[in-house]
């Protein structure tokens, strides 16, 4: 049932209302108000999960508090990505869940320790970036293998057992402890993940506001609440005893050097990834400014992702992240905790929570050493049945379809299923190793693989290259060459990306032969465009108009072709060329729906093309375009609904920032405005539009040819006539702006901000009204600043 159009354009006016209390929320809120209220949610969020994690090590519980405490603070403290949140670590649980059974406790703090070190001399190497160019189907296959052994082996505890180290042992005795469930453990269970679950769903205003509570703390309290007349096991937190020092491990020194590695490397990948992850949703947050920018006329580059409005913070900085990941380890090992990564569950939680700087993450880890050292009693009153609970949700999250797809997509599945498949059935670092193992086969697979087919149409035969046209596919290309017939019409499609010197010889060779025996032969790629094209003949820019197109015109145009092809000429050619390259944002802008920030008010004239002298793209601009850039005044006989009504769905619904009235040189309409009178008898449709341009006309006849300093271009004299209405018009259409009470409004609370700007179009120069002096201003190009260096 398709959706009434009242409902769209209230969904248009909430959010344009919401926008504007983001922009009149003051940047210089008091942080530590922010940071505060984040670092609890974080702190509620993170107690129960330690506690969990811990308790699936098979490791002492308060160790997840210590990891927590120590992640907190220490990385907290020195990481690289400020809004990160770290703690123990989900995706190490089975490893370390096999070390403290291998080893024991005390030596698995010790192999924490030395992968603590191995991660700091890594960060201080400046490594991290290139331990991102991992195949991200190997990180989500590894990832979602250990969600796998997470799950399988916390609902053994769930029914009211206790896991095995091994995912398939745990598998293989699933029936008989399915045979053999504790009620109690299972109905505690069963009630946690019931709440994980459905909380986040809760629907409409009140739902909204229960939902800041973590899902996790109120499943661990309801669970802690019911359980209480029940006989069930419960979390112990022992004395901290600090003179417990980590203790050298015993065993063969490979598997010692096999499991620092193992830890090194998957507390690496998880805490890299989930800072990246942060910091990607801390740049989505919506900024909290007090005003929007004014449309730039040449926008700056920044050299890296720039800090986000409202937020005290700038983007993550990896090397430094993954030393701090090590050092904490390196304490959190000393003082008897678990394994530390930055987790994406915690920082998430702590963005979406309002945080603004590192504080809330440091707070977040006092408050953990405080409850552990305070409300150890309260604690323990938690049934283990309700944690492990957490921990299996967890698990399971960890396996996410999206990703599935995503490799799916990328014909990289295979990848991911034996990095899954190697990390449940061997383990992780076997698992990584099976996974890159597939890769490199895949990927050199794909580089030899190629297929070559022929089939006869009606006018040719069509010779289908799929793959890398390499040495190893010559003998294949010309055995498939040879079935063409003698003087025939061949079109070769080249759908591969790599040709090498001597498949392109043998194509080449064939070819030359083939034409002198009187065929033809057409080589091309998968768009159809001839490959033997020079690459300097023809370059078609977004700019480039249709009569320089060669891209647009599939042949020499006739006397008898009708002027609309031209135009289909163009849709054709954005389909073939831009389409798949926009069609993912315009999907994104589809569901979200439309959210502009600027509002651009200008001529119809087809010289000016809004988003090239604005380098804006789908979704920025809220255009209005009319002959002249008029903005006739609200509330006279002469007023136009139509300009009107984009004003007011701007400015209310849409809640744009900036409104930009923007006039030209050589102007149709400031000229007509000077050649003839326009009186109120006017006749024609044009006639009648070009009066609402007399008050500009009017006002320049006031000021004189001189200006008397109330119009002038900063860098040289203004040229004739023409140039001098059309710089009057647009300072005359913006006092029309003002006389819209809803433009008013907005502006004198600061959430508004108007601007007048004149493009000469033989100059392709942008000129930006000061509006205190009356002075247009040319806007310079910025210097370009790209990597370390910066480029004029």
């Amino acid at each position: 049932m398709r959706k009434p159009p009242f409902l769209d354009q209230n969904q248009d006016r909430n959010r344009g209302r919401e926008r504007n209390r983001n922009r009149n929320r003051s940047p210089d809120r008091p942080a530590w108000r922010r940071d505060l209220s984040a670092s609890i949610v974080v702190f509620l969020l993170a107690i129960p999960l330690s506690l969990g994690v811990a308790l699936a090590t098979g490791a002492p519980l308060q160790a997840g508090l210590v990891a927590a405490a120590v992640g907190g603070i220490v990385a907290g403290l020195l990481g690289g990505a400020p809004l990160q949140v770290s703690g123990a670590a989900t995706s190490l649980l089975v490893v370390t869940a096999d070390l403290v059974q291998r080893y024991g406790w005390r030596a698995t703090c010790c192999i924490t320790v030395l992968a603590g070190v191995a991660q700091l001399l890594l960060g201080l190497l400046r490594v991290a970036r290139a331990a991102l160019a991992v195949s991200p189907a190997i990180v989500h296959g590894m990832l979602a293998g250990i969600g796998v052994a997470i799950a399988v082996g916390q609902l053994h505890v769930v029914l009211g057992g206790s896991p095995d180290s091994s995912a398939l042992d745990n598998l293989a005795a699933l029936p008989a402890q399915l045979a053999d469930a504790h009620p109690a453990a299972l109905l505690i269970g069963a009630l946690t993940v019931a709440l994980l679950v459905a909380w986040p769903l809760l629907p409409g205003r009140y739902g909204r506001g229960l939902r800041t509570i973590p899902s996790a703390l109120v499943a661990v309290v309801a669970a802690t609440l019911v359980s209480a007349g029940l006989s069930l096991p419960r979390v112990e937190l022992p004395s901290w005893n600090l003179r417990v020092l980590p203790e050298v491990p015993q065993g063969p020194v490979v598997g010692l050097v096999a499991a620092v590695l193992t830890v090194t490397l998957v507390a690496s990948m998880e805490s890299l990834l989930s800072a990246v992850a942060v910091d990607r949703l801390r740049a989505a947050q919506p900024a909290a400014v007090p005003a929007v920018p004014a449309v730039p006329a040449v926008p700056a580059v920044p050299a890296v992702p720039a800090a986000v409005p409202g937020s005290r913070v700038g983007p993550a900085r990896l090397d430094r992240e993954l030393a701090a990941q090590g050092l904490a380890n390196v304490v959190s090992g000393l003082l008897g905790g678990l394994a530390v990564t930055g987790g994406a569950i915690r920082g998430s939680a702590n963005v979406k929570a309002g945080a603004a700087t590192r504080n809330a993450t440091v707070l977040h880890g006092v408050w953990v050493l405080l409850c552990a050292g305070l409300l150890a009693g309260v604690l323990e009153l938690i049934p283990l049945a309700a944690l492990a609970a957490l921990v299996m949700v967890v698990g399971v999250k960890m396996v996410s379809f999206a990703h599935i797809r995503h490799v799916q997509r990328h014909r990289e599945f295979p990848v991911y299923a034996a990095t899954i498949g190697g990390v449940v059935v061997f383990g992780v670092l076997q698992g990584v190793v099976a996974g890159i193992g597939v890769a490199a086969f895949t990927s050199l697979r794909r580089l030899t693989h190629t297929r070559v087919t022929v089939t006869e149409e009606a006018d040719c035969h069509r010779v289908r290259v799929s793959g890398q046209l390499t040495f190893l596919a010559v003998p294949q290309l010309t055995r498939t060459l040879a079935q063409v017939p003698t003087g025939a019409g061949v079109v070769i499609e080249l759908r591969g990306s790599f040709m090498d010197h001597a498949a392109y010889d043998a194509l080449q060779s064939w070819s030359q032969a083939h034409r002198t025996h009187g065929g033809w032969v057409s080589l091309g790629g998968r768009s159809g465009r001839p490959i033997t094209e020079p690459a300097s003949a023809h370059a078609c820019r977004p700019w480039t108009p249709w009569r320089n197109h060669h891209c647009t015109r599939p042949g020499a145009r006739t006397a008898a072709e009708p002027a609309g092809s031209q135009l289909l000429g163009g849709v054709s050619a954005f389909q073939r060329n831009t389409a798949p390259l926009v069609r993912e944002e315009l999907a994104r802008l589809a569901r979200e729906g439309q959210r502009p920030t600027q509002l651009f008010l200008t001529c119809a004239d087809s010289r000016l093309v809004t988003s090239m002298i604005t380098s804006s793209g789908p979704g920025d601009l809220f255009t209005v375009r009319n002959v002249g850039n008029l903005m006739p005044p609200p509330g006279s006989d002469a007023a136009c609904d139509s300009v009107g009504a984009a004003i007011e769905y701007a400015v209310e619904v849409l809640g744009v920032g900036s409104i930009t009235v923007c006039g030209h040189s050589g102007c149709g309409a400031m000229q007509a405005l000077l050649g003839s009178s326009h009186e109120p008898g006017a006749q024609t449709p044009l006639a009648r539009w070009l009066r609402h341009g007399r008050p500009s006309l009017a006002r320049m006849s006031r000021i004189g040819r001189l200006g008397r300093g109330e119009v002038a271009l900063a860098n040289r004299p203004v040229a004739d006539d023409v140039e001098r209405l059309s710089l009057v018009n647009i300072m005359q259409q913006l006092d029309h702006l003002m006389a819209h009470g809803c433009v008013a409004r907005r502006v004198a609370e600061g959430s508004l901000q108007l601007q007048g700007m004149y493009f000469h179009v033989a100059e392709a120069q942008a000129y930006v009204l000061d509006p205190t002096s009356g002075t247009f201003s040319a806007v310079r190009p910025e210097p370009h600043v790209r990597h370390d260096r910066v480029e004029v």
